[in-house]
């Protein structure tokens, strides 16, 4: 555990103290996200803060090499295949960041940097499925191989889609990695793998690299991580997910009599990547719907949501993370403790709790509305039972000539 905290807080410092280097080269550079309709930001605001992250996870995997125990985890290539492909996926976004790739190229991009991934020894063994008695299947390379491409996109276009806050990505990925690497070390704990093992130091270095780039992101943001970062870390939760997932029989677990433990090793990697994953599943469907491109922008994501509900632009961001960290971090604690009564009883109460957050500004507008309604009803009706008011209407016309128009209380005179 020492030696993660040690690659960790590498990943962490160089992030950091590159991050302002990067983004006096991206000004000179004119890589600047201009304000546009539905965006946030107000000022043109340079992006490429990937490049400072990946700066952070290649010097954290360096310093991996020379520390005694997580030498291991490079005895095969996951690792390596994680830091090469990061490497592609980052160019592609600088490329994106600067002149502005159409969405056939990013996704061609995307596909061949999972490629190079799983080529280099990434891939998804395993897949269990609790229906039906299937059980675990083992996958050969022609499922495994196309399969877990899918998921790597899948989950870089979600880690995209939620980009459009500041911090938003960056802390959501820094909660979902710290959250694989608490399963991932887990296994490990527990005997189904090493506990210095590939899953465990790519999300270890991650959320290192997502912890130093953070300080510059948080509302009002410095720099953006632009799609040079986002890919990158869509990239590597995939691979995350697919080595501490897809190399675990979940039937060899102790306790195999049960559904719930079985099901994990699927539900973990669902639940930490849920919120990016149903974003980006919403703005498919809203957008096929209308005839669109999938890829096409729009203001409907689920932070902008959030803002349309009332939230403020940071208290938008923080319970995005409230919900990204119970989903993720609730999925790994009932893997770890088998399901447990009380767990169950604490994530549904939190899970009431941020229910109520999410919609208390909407509640709150909702009576403020309500009470302004009262208010000028009240004023109407004092108004019109006011003694002067019925007076007013009590008034006879006897001084009203034939023909002549009465005259309204307090009009002006009427010209003929």
């Amino acid at each position: 555990m020492r030696e993660y905290a040690v690659v960790l807080l590498t990943a962490a410092l160089v992030t950091f103290l590159t991050t302002p280097v990067v983004r006096m080269v991206a000004i000179r550079a004119r890589m600047m996200a201009a304000p546009r309709e539905r965006d946030v930001h107000v000022i043109p605001t340079p992006r490429g803060g990937g490049v400072a992250m990946y700066l952070g996870v290649a010097a954290a995997i360096l310093v991996a090499t020379r520390l005694p125990a997580l030498q291991r985890t490079f005895d095969d290539s996951q690792t390596i295949a994680v830091l090469v492909a990061g490497g592609l996926i980052c160019l592609l976004g600088v490329l994106d960041d600067r002149w502005g790739l159409d969405a056939l190229t990013k996704l061609t991009g995307q596909i061949a940097a999972a490629g190079v991934m799983v080529l280099l020894g990434v891939q998804l063994a395993f897949l269990f499925l609790p229906v039906a008695d299937i059980g675990t299947i083992s996958l050969g390379p022609d499922i495994g191989v196309p399969l877990t491409i899918l998921l790597t996109v899948a989950a870089v276009n979600a880690l995209n889609f939620i980009d459009g806050l500041d911090g938003l990505a960056a802390g959501v990925s820094a909660i979902a990695a710290l959250a694989f690497f608490a399963y991932s070390y887990h296994l490990g704990v527990v005997g189904y793998d090493d506990v210095a093992s590939a899953p465990a130091l790519i999300t270890a270095v991650l959320a290192g690299a997502c912890i130093g780039f953070l300080p510059h992101n948080f509302s009002p943001a410095r720099i953006f991580m632009g799609d040079s970062g986002s890919m990158l870390v869509g990239l590597m939760l995939s691979a995350g997910a697919v080595t501490a997932t897809g190399g675990v029989d979940p039937q060899s677990f102790d306790s195999a009599a049960s559904l719930l433990p079985l099901t994990l090793p699927l539900l973990v990697p669902i639940a930490i990547l849920f919120i990016p994953f149903v974003d980006l599943l919403m703005a498919v469907i809203r957008r096929t719907r209308k005839g669109q491109s999938p890829f096409s922008p729009d203001k409907m994501h689920l932070h902008h949501r959030l803002l349309s509900i009332g939230h403020s632009h940071r208290r938008a961001v923080l319970v995005m993370y409230f919900w990204a960290a119970l989903l993720s971090f609730g999925a790994v604690g009932l893997s770890i403790t088998g399901g447990q009564a009380e767990l169950l009883v604490a994530i549904a109460v939190l899970l009431v709790v941020g229910v109520v957050v999410v919609l208390s500004p909407r509640a709150r507008r909702a009576a403020r509305e309500a009470r302004a309604a009262e208010l000028a009803a009240q004023r109407e009706r004092s108004r019109a039972e006011h003694p002067t008011a019925r007076a007013v209407r009590a008034r006879p016309q006897a001084g009203a000539r034939p023909g002549s128009e009465q005259r309204p209380a307090g009009a002006g005179q009427v010209l003929r």
